[in-house]
């Protein structure tokens, strides 16, 4: 591999500029951190600036303490940099998002602005990867963080997101990750889904492991964080579990929901029925007429949903001309 920052090259038949492809893009998401920053550029920059041509992609995320000024001004200066500055604070899964979009390297690394993150740990993954893995997740084994409000939560949460995806990683939290550029390409974000990279990675057939890395206490600022994120997490874990099960499939647990409600809802009105019939019992006051109503409502309801996620699954297959599946790699004999 090539060492140093990457570069433009002029074609001179045509005047237009071809772009080297670099090893690795690192990508940022910076959110009121400038007193982390000059040490963070320097500390990349030393750590892969010798055996990988590199670029390093600082995403603003609405910053208020000169983030973006500090990033805007050493964007002009140094070739390596590459600052991309949001209109507004989008929160963090968006600035990763934008720094994927940005990113043109053959590996992407991502980690955090705060310098908790270890950037003398990125060539480690780097060589983690060419093993031939897809992401490598980095694992802060020795995490220096509050024990209540950090510790405790994330333990809880890995647990039950490796429990439900059926990833297996001790530390889904650390940003600290390496990814194949094709991997990043298949995958897109919304709401705070950067928690479950890996899992997004999974559904769509990465090979996955974990390395431990350093962490560092916070030197600069406060964190963004807190259990008051539990909540969002929680939600998000739903999102993901219904996108690893029924993704291109939504018809089987709506159809299978609504089957349940219809079939409950014939047996309870045939029951009215034949005691009002056969025995002459009233069942007009009866709860179990509501009921019967209701569930027969409720499936015919589960079977249009069910019917409505298909075609919508359908479109955005194929108006993004995404397959249902993906390939790792083709091998054949040519024939001549």
């Amino acid at each position: 591999m090539r060492g140093g920052v990457i570069s433009g090259k002029l074609n001179e038949d045509n005047g237009a500029i071809s772009v080297i492809v670099p090893d690795v893009s690192v990508v940022v998401p910076v959110r009121d951190e400038v007193e982390s920053l000059p040490l963070l550029l320097e500390a990349i920059a030393s750590s892969v600036g010798g055996n990988f041509s590199y670029e390093i992609i600082c995403v603003d995320d609405g910053s208020t303490d000169g983030s973006a000024e500090y990033l805007k001004e050493q964007a002009q200066i140094r070739p390596d940099l590459k600052a991309v500055l949001l209109r507004r604070n989008y929160g963090q899964t968006a600035a990763m998002s934008a720094g994927f979009n940005y990113a043109i390297g053959q590996a992407i690394v991502t980690l955090d602005a705060d310098l908790q993150n270890d950037p003398a740990d990125i060539p480690m993954l780097l060589a983690k990867l060419a093993e031939g893995y897809d992401l490598v997740s980095g694992w802060r084994h020795k995490r220096q963080d509050a024990v209540v409000s950090r510790l405790i939560p994330s333990k809880v949460a890995n647990w039950l997101i490796g429990k439900v995806t059926e990833v297996k990683l001790h530390d889904y939290g650390c940003s600290l990750k390496a990814y194949r550029s094709e991997v990043v390409a298949d995958m897109n974000l919304y709401g705070e889904l950067h928690r479950f990279l890996p899992a997004l990675a999974f559904i769509e057939g990465a090979r996955i492991t974990e390395v431990p890395v350093r962490h560092h206490a916070r030197r600069f600022g406060r964190s963004k964080y807190g259990i008051w994120r539990t909540f969002r997490v929680m939600m998000d874990l739903l999102t993901i579990y219904f996108m690893k099960k029924f993704l291109t499939r939504p018809m089987h647990v709506f159809g299978l929901l609504g089957l349940v409600s219809i079939v409950t809802g014939t047996l309870i009105g045939m029951y009215l029925t034949f005691i009002k019939l056969a025995l002459g019992e009233t069942i007009g006051s009866r709860p179990l007429l509501i009921l019967a109503v209701l569930l027969l409502v409720t499936g015919v309801q589960l079977f249009c949903f069910g019917l409505l996620a298909e075609l919508l699954m359908r479109t955005y297959h194929e108006s993004q001309g995404r397959p249902i599946y993906r390939v790792r790699e083709v091998v054949a004999q040519n024939v001549k």
